[in-house]
């Protein structure tokens, strides 16, 4: 089965300006860094544009008002305070409509052809976009892709979406789209809000009335490394995906959990970032037919962390992952150390050992912090699908 892979330069045109962290060059630099390793040259994968999306398209997320309101800003530069248009987070340039559109249009058409067995798997590295809300934009996010694609997906027969995200920042938009559907099981980890912008997604934020334990928040202290942030994915995500049983896996990978990063205060490596792109990927594999659509999202070390974050999804999605020790090709860093003016990494990984996390059953330390927030998470959802908070 092939993977598709959503990209052409249109996608750059997502463009806050020259001081915003949100550097189209994320993009540009993981494609070309993907390219010179062969990733994009892999046996099955299809590299595809983007068409913009249409209203009825961006209203399976969004108010028409709203998306009125953004055409309108793009195509006059009038602001729109109200509804997060020209703010510092999400100020307005021209064809800003088009540009945003265009990622959920990549987006959507990318999760339908995973849903109808066009492709196996699926990656949007320019979606993500998981703060945006029906009504307003937020946190460098216009429009919600991921609102739209799982929508879509569930209007086409789906009936369970599992939506996993790695994001340092909290999944607001995501979560509060699918707050009361049963259907969809949102699972982030995140940064604590009590420290990090959107300053929400506690563990006691479990879903609405008629979908109790289907939004999932995982609230890490800042300074998490690599163990304990590996510690939560096994044992949150793992056994709550495969009780949920999903029929197709949605996922975002902002990787703005790095140490590096300017914008978060956690301090997971590329490694073990690698590591739970393995664990989604075979989560899909294993409950969800391989459906698989595997998205973008923050990440703000332009040069030495997001490309090499995000050439490993491409190729754990492609079905030929490279190890960390992989050499960063000599005229990539070239390249980058040109357009930066520092050096940049030499290897895929950080030269890090990423030990297999402490199952739940090996014990739990009351006196761990992570361990304490584990704990916090699994007895306020685990009930809820008929999973023992306090044992594997």
């Amino acid at each position: 089965m092939p993977t598709r892979v959503v990209w052409s330069p249109a996608l750059l045109g997502y463009d806050f300006g020259p001081e915003h962290p949100m550097a189209p060059l994320r993009l540009e630099m993981t494609f070309r860094l993907a390219e010179m390793l062969g990733v994009l040259a892999l046996p099955g994968v299809e590299v595809v544009g983007a068409g913009e999306a249409g209203d009825e398209v961006l209203a399976l997320a969004h108010d028409p008002t709203y998306v009125a309101a953004v055409r309108l800003a793009s195509e006059t530069g009038q602001l729109d305070l109200e509804r997060g248009l020209g703010t510092d987070d999400d100020p307005v340039f021209p064809g800003m409509h088009e540009a945003a559109a265009r990622v959920v249009g990549g987006g959507v058409e990318a999760a339908l052809a995973v849903w109808g067995g066009q492709v196996e798997h699926a990656v949007n590295l320019a979606g993500g976009m998981h703060h945006a809300m029906p009504g307003h934009a937020s946190g460098f996010c216009v429009y919600n892709d991921v609102v739209a694609a799982i929508r879509a997906v569930l209007a086409a027969g789906a009936e369970r979406v599992a939506y996993v995200d790695v994001d340092a920042h909290h999944g607001d938009g995501v979560e509060a789209a699918f707050w009361d559907d049963p259907r969809v099981l949102t699972i982030s980890v995140h940064e604590s809000g009590h420290t990090l912008f959107p300053g929400t997604g506690h563990p006691g934020d479990v879903g609405g009335p008629d979908a109790r334990g289907t939004a999932v928040n995982v609230a890490l202290p800042t300074g998490t490394r690599d163990a304990a942030w590996l510690r939560a994915m096994t044992c949150i995500v793992d056994p709550l995906v495969r009780a949920f049983a999903p029929q197709m896996v949605v996922s975002q990978h902002g990787c703005d959990a790095h140490g590096l990063d300017p914008l978060a205060n956690l301090a997971v490596s590329v490694d073990a970032q690698r590591r739970a792109m393995e664990l989604v990927h075979g989560l899909a594999h294993e409950v969800a037919g391989g459906r698989w659509l595997a998205t973008g999202g923050g990440g703000y070390s332009v040069a030495q962390v997001v490309p090499r974050v995000w050439t490993h999804l491409l190729a754990i999605a492609a079905h030929g992952p490279l190890d960390v020790s992989t050499p960063v090709p000599e005229l990539w860093r070239e390249e980058a150390a040109a357009v930066f003016g520092f050096p940049v990494p030499q290897v895929m990984g950080d030269g890090v050992s990423v030990a297999t996390p402490r199952p739940w059953s090996a014990g739990y330390d009351p006196a761990n912090d992570v361990d304490r927030v584990i704990l916090a998470t699994r007895q306020a959802v685990f009930p809820w699908h008929d999973l023992d908070p306090l044992y594997d």
